[in-house]
């Protein structure tokens, strides 16, 4: 990947991050978002553009005001989908005002962007059950049911490993084998929060025995992604 589509990637991911933040959305909006964008759409877009030249201009060209708008976009569906009240299309709109400098959308691009983005380029594909999050809050839930240790691990340090792989696409692509992302993110958690003499609880048997994942598999997960949060992002 080359150094400018690597920083571009992590502008949107900032700004998906902010606005999840500024726009004030539980974690579970946020990481299907997350993984509606990054993990489908930015992927399926470059496969669609390659087979064919897009009719609408809000893919060609595929500006970063515009990919700004389908993180947007993004955010929206995942907030109908997981929100008791959702965004309306005009909040969205005057969000998107404060938060999308180089360009200024109407509010029928954003309900053209959402047909773009549901239809044309994920084929209606946005089932979130299954995320990695989902299986983490699952995971983690259930380790403090039977952990006395469980109380020292954070979730806020399960969330924070999450959004850290999603920063570069070498470790983002951990997210498509989501249930031995979530035991090793766990796991790694684990490692870093719980102090040394109170690694007590056999928490890799016990997380090969729930999620039915090889140990050698699992470590190997976890080895790599304490490599990257512990070597990229020092303490």
């Amino acid at each position: 990947m080359s150094t400018e589509i690597a920083h571009l990637r992590r502008r949107l991911l900032d700004f998906m991050i902010h606005s999840t933040t500024e726009l004030n959305l539980p974690p579970i909006v946020k990481y299907s978002s997350l993984s509606l964008f990054f993990d489908r759409f930015r992927p399926s877009v470059i496969r669609f553009l390659q087979k064919k030249k897009a009719d609408n201009w809000l893919l060609q060209p595929l500006t970063e005001s515009n990919l700004q708008l389908f993180v947007l976009i993004s955010i929206w569906i995942s907030c109908k989908m997981h929100c008791t009240r959702g965004l309306s299309v005009h909040s969205l709109k005057s969000f998107g005002d404060k938060v999308i400098t180089e360009q200024l959308f109407m509010v029928r691009d954003f309900l053209d962007a959402e047909l773009v983005f549901l239809k044309q380029v994920l084929k209606f594909d946005i089932g979130t059950l299954n995320i990695a999050y989902t299986l983490l809050e699952d995971l983690f839930i259930q380790f403090k049911e039977v952990a006395k240790v469980g109380e020292l691990l954070k979730f806020e340090a399960c969330m924070d490993m999450m959004d850290l792989l999603y920063e570069k696409e070498e470790t983002s692509l951990l997210y498509q084998s989501s249930k031995s992302l979530a035991a090793s993110i766990l796991i790694s958690s684990y490692i870093i929060t719980v102090p040394k003499q109170q690694y007590e609880f056999p928490i890799l048997p016990w997380v090969k025995m729930v999620t039915n994942k090889e140990e050698n598999e699992v470590v190997e997960l976890v080895r790599y992604i304490l490599a990257h949060v512990l070597y990229s992002h020092p303490s």
